[in-house]
């Protein structure tokens, strides 16, 4: 970056601080707003032109490193640029809001822009006690000497939201014995409302529901064991088979039952298939027995070698009558034309003498028999 880009940029931050402020505007806009939506018309609400805003160059000037806002000049209207999360941004802090000014040159001016986040009910409830496990039980246990009021444990739960958002109630939603237990509706307090018996189950088990107060209401259960015991080997005894509760035989029926279907089809198909096969056997062998025994014979021709005149031997194209003298370079060769060819001019008798040369090359040129 050169010299004169700093030196003018520190001239601009100078003149920034040192100007006043010719206007200042508040906004209020809920939290999780799409990009791209309204916030204000800002040109409108500080009188300020269309043309002023572009001659000015007008831009937006935070300290923050994200900018949530964007400035459109040709509209004079302030857009959400990214998503604004309140809980993210402000955390439990209230009020929470942005403040950025709105810079313009030629001459130098600002504009003070607050804009505040309002809150939405976008988070449920999270229980922090009693921890919630998967693998182990964890239970209360409760005296059977217990007296009517006896606190039994204390539901724990948030809610990141602020106001209104994140006012918590608690109710009981089921129970073993409900005429045993109450919940305390702001504490989330378990506590007895009778005096134990000696008929009460050793396993209880109690389902609350934390609610918050937004619009709409959200919610988040927890499951509570208790253990109705004077000592903790009776606790062990009774709850070693805690887990396999009414979900866990319920989904194990479910795969027992599909499991028997899966291995009934099968059966089932195994049987018409073999059914299918001795079908098919018995049909043949029917087949077989009406036919006594004979089954239709096919001749066979070997390709090219069919008997023509059913003697039994090849066909013939050409025949050779060769005659050797003592001299075997004299001998000649007797050639008999097929009727359907003309390869040498023939004499009355279709019989003509040839070199022994060109007998030769005769007999080496053709695949066919040869009689010597």
């Amino acid at each position: 970056m050169s010299d004169s880009v700093v030196v003018w940029q520190v001239l601009l931050l100078a003149l920034f601080f040192l100007c006043a402020v010719h206007g200042q505007v508040s906004y209020s806009v809920p939290e999780e707003m799409s990009k791209g939506s309204m916030v204000g018309n800002i040109a409108q609400d500080l009188g300020l032109d269309l043309k002023r805003l572009k001659a000015g160059k007008a831009r937006i000037y935070t300290k923050d490193s994200t900018q949530y806002v964007e400035l459109n000049k040709d509209r004079g209207l302030l857009l959400i640029r990214e998503r604004i999360d309140r809980e993210a941004l402000c955390g439990k802090k209230t009020p929470c809001a942005l403040h950025f000014q709105i810079i313009l040159e030629n001459p130098v001016d600002n504009v003070s822009v607050t804009i505040n986040i309002q809150d939405q009910n976008d988070n449920a409830p999270q229980v922090l006690y009693p921890v919630q496990t998967t693998g182990s039980v964890v239970a209360e246990i409760v005296p059977r000497s217990a007296d009517v009021g006896y606190l039994v444990t204390k539901v724990v739960a948030v809610d990141v939201d602020s106001g209104q958002n994140a006012w918590l109630s608690y109710k009981l939603q089921k129970a073993t014995d409900r005429a045993l237990f109450e919940v305390g509706a702001q504490n989330g307090e378990i506590r007895t409302i009778r005096q134990v018996t000696d008929k009460d189950a050793v396993k209880q088990k109690l389902s609350v529901i934390v609610e918050d107060n937004g619009q709409p209401s959200r919610s988040a259960t927890v499951n509570v064991n208790v253990a109705l015991a004077d000592s903790f080997p009776e606790v062990l005894s009774e709850f070693s088979d805690f887990t396999h509760d009414k979900e866990y035989n319920d989904n194990l029926t479910f795969y027992l039952v599909l499991a028997l279907a899966v291995v009934s089809f099968l059966f089932i198909v195994s049987i018409i298939a073999i059914l299918s096969v001795k079908c098919y056997r018995w049909r043949r062998e029917r087949m077989f027995y009406k036919s006594n025994g004979q089954l239709p014979v096919i001749p066979y021709y070997p390709p090219l070698y069919a008997d023509v005149g059913g003697t039994g031997t090849l066909q013939h194209v050409y025949n050779y009558e060769h005659y050797r003298t003592t001299d075997s370079r004299k001998s000649d060769m007797k050639y008999v034309r097929p009727c359907d060819q003309s390869i040498l001019s023939l004499d009355n008798t279709d019989i003509q003498t040839l070199p022994h040369v060109h007998s030769e090359k005769l007999i080496y040129d053709s695949g066919d028999q040869v009689r010597i």
